[in-house]
């Protein structure tokens, strides 16, 4: 049946009117039931349809108006683009039919579908494409379509191609936005990460700060981190962040291998559980009693090493992101390195403490004991003297308790800056010279000196010392274990080195045990020499005397 003048005039304000409600639709899915609506209106047909097509030609999306929600519930299955709506995919003209079931490529309705009879279908399309199509069936007033009801949807699917396309490119803005602002949200946290793993080498400071940017970023109820310890074997948990802490120290400790710390340690991959009260490899019943439903699982590495494990646990049962998860493993990768340089420092320091003993010990060993073991030995040699000289003794006396006073000042003086002051400002020859002149008072020996023949004063203050304390332990030692009683020093310079040489007639001894039981002053020396630069040479004989040969040397900067 044709509509008169004034029905199209009506039916065309009326659809005009419709489409601009279209056009200012942004949600596509209420989109495609508006466009389904309007044509079943316009059209006035019992049932109307909306097909959209997927970017490869299939049918994505399937829009039905008219059908109750229980009869789409009973039929077998959504259309899939076979019959009269393929043959419509497949074509730009509109498709008008009679009756269903008498064209051609009819294939009849799936079980329990509503019998239809009279069809007509529109494409949606743009310049370069189809987006999908206008199905209407079952004409109200008339036993088929009209021409005018074809023309009405036609113009309404144009209409409904520049809806769809608005409403596609606004979808994808929103998602390109979601997309920015997560990405903008994940270089926060990298961000916020980098600044507190960079900013302190506390550890404590650093799981805590860690744990809690990644808990806030996920917006889990708890997190925990457990370190391996140093026999490589065991994990021990260091940090609990969130609810239940109770249900999570229930257990503390895992041995690699065992449950989820001990898998990640061990495989260094992330392991996820979306259901732990029916995951074997999940050990706290406690955990899973205070309501927790998922755990996520990243290794903490440092290159190839695993320095431990970190889990956030959640009550939630939305599934991690693989975004998150990708997110944590880098965190894993920056945590795992902050750790190790947090435990290298512990250790520098640690390193740095027993170096200052070693150095506090060698210096008192090489200085103060060496004075008040010579005081030892003048008052040893004193007690012989106190019926046959008093007056001698008296001195001898005297002398020891100037050497006591000079001890106690150098010890006082150590104690206020850690550093013996027996060389004084004298220079290298007058330090050794005094040194010879103790050595004779307090052991009745002979020492015979040559000395340089300039006054070495390139020599550094770090050089000087450390040959003016050789000396003195060499002397020490031909005093105490030695029992020498003649001892050649020598000193002397080339163009690149100072060199000095102590020899004593004593006792001597096996070098080739003297690895084995080596003391602390020829360790001392040892150490003094090559700490500026120089080597040292100990030879020895027993029963033929000692010789110590050192270099160092000159004009470098210590």
């Amino acid at each position: 049946m044709l509509l008169t003048r004034e029905q199209l005039q009506e039916r065309l304000f009326a659809l005009h009117r419709a489409s601009l409600e279209l056009v200012n639709d942004v949600s596509l899915e209420t989109l495609l039931e508006r466009i389904a609506a309007t044509a079943c209106e316009q059209a006035g047909s019992r049932y109307a349809a909306l097909g959209v097509l997927s970017d490869n030609g299939g049918l994505e999306k399937f829009i039905s108006v008219g059908l109750s929600d229980a009869v789409v519930k009973r039929i077998a299955h959504p259309p899939v683009g076979r019959g009269l709506l393929g043959e419509l995919m497949d074509t730009q003209d509109p498709l008008r039919v009679p009756v269903i079931q008498e064209h051609p490529k009819s294939v009849g309705f799936p079980n329990h579908h509503p019998k239809m009879v009279s069809f007509l279908g529109v494409p949606i399309r743009t310049p370069d494409r189809q987006l999908g199509q206008i199905y209407l069936t079952d004409k109200i007033d008339a036993d088929e379509f009209s021409s005018d009801d074809e023309m009405i949807i036609q113009m309404l699917a144009t209409y409904a191609a520049t809806a769809i396309t608005n409403a596609r490119l606004i979808e994808e803005m929103r998602e390109r936005d979601f997309v920015l602002t997560r990405r903008n949200m994940d270089m926060s946290l990298l961000n916020d990460i980098a600044t507190t793993l960079t900013s302190s080498l506390e550890l404590d400071e650093i799981l805590n700060k860690a744990l809690g940017l990644v808990m806030n970023y996920l917006k889990v109820e708890a997190g925990e981190i457990f370190l391996l310890e140093e026999d490589k074997t065991t994990l021990r948990m260091m940090l609990h962040r969130g609810q239940a802490a109770e249900a999570f120290w229930t257990r503390n400790v895992f041995r690699v291998g065992e449950g989820y710390p001990g898998l990640v340690a061990q495989t260094g991959r992330t392991i996820i559980s979306a259901d732990l009260s029916t995951d074997p490899n999940f050990l706290r019943e406690a955990v899973v009693k205070a309501g927790f439903h998922q755990i996520l699982s990243v290794p903490l590495v440092s290159g190839e090493r695993v320095m431990g494990v970190m889990s956030v646990a959640t009550r939630s049962k939305i599934p991690f992101e693989d975004r998150s998860v990708q997110m944590l493993n880098a965190v894993g990768a920056w945590a795992g390195l902050s750790i190790e340089n947090a435990r290298l420092h512990v250790n520098a320091r640690r390193l740095a403490v027993l170096e200052e003993r070693n150095r506090i010990g060698m210096d008192l060993h090489d200085g103060i004991i060496q004075s008040i073991y010579g005081v030892g030995l003048a008052l040893e040699g004193t007690k012989h003297l106190i019926h046959e000289d008093p007056q001698a003794t008296k001195e001898k006396i005297d002398h020891a308790i100037d050497g006591l006073n000079q001890a106690i000042r150098d010890l006082r003086a150590y104690i206020l800056d850690l550093r013996p002051r027996q060389l004084g400002n004298d220079g290298l020859l007058s330090g050794i010279k005094r040194l010879i002149a103790e050595y004779r008072a307090n052991t009745f020996s002979e020492v015979n000196f040559m000395p340089p023949a300039s006054d070495m004063k390139e020599l550094t203050q770090s050089q000087a010392m450390s040959l003016f304390h050789i000396c003195q332990e060499a002397l020490a030692n031909a005093a105490k274990h030695a029992k020498a009683k003649n001892v050649q020093i020598s000193l002397w310079t080339t163009d690149d080195r100072a060199l000095l040489e102590i020899h004593d007639d004593g006792k001597g001894f096996d070098t080739e045990q003297m690895s084995t039981f080596i003391g602390h002053g020829l360790a001392n020396m040892q150490t003094r020499a090559r700490s500026i630069g120089g080597d040292i040479d100990i030879s020895s004989v027993p029963n033929g005397g000692t010789t110590v040969f050192v270099w160092v040397p000159r004009g470098i900067k210590q």
